[in-house]
């Protein structure tokens, strides 16, 4: 007996180290990634002469934000918003449009 409640909180430990330390509802998300949708439409579909963000790879998206975040990349107005969120909210709003059809 244990050795199973032993194993069960190994499993517990092991499993906990790979949850985000904070769990974010896909409607979090989609409240961010509305925030947008003014430049890159709805859902990232953007209107002809912007960029859409529908369909494109999520590592894309997190690297762009990422470097407008840090300064790397020149911007009228993405390296402010992109100070505005933390990597994990980066990688949340990149993985929804990402998941969206072009």
């Amino acid at each position: 007996m244990k050795l199973i409640t032993t194993l069960s909180a190994l499993a517990l430990v092991a499993w906990a180290a790979n949850v985000p330390a904070q769990s974010v509802s896909p409607n979090q998300v989609r409240s961010w990634a509305a925030g947008c949708a003014n430049c890159h439409g709805t859902n990232g579909r953007a209107e002809p002469g912007m960029v859409a963000l529908a369909g494109a790879s999520k590592d894309d998206i997190v690297k762009k934000m990422q470097d407008y975040k840090a300064g790397r990349l020149p911007a009228t107005l993405m390296h402010q918003l992109a100070k505005g969120y933390s990597d994990e909210q980066i990688e949340a709003i990149a993985a929804f449009f990402a998941a969206q059809k072009k």
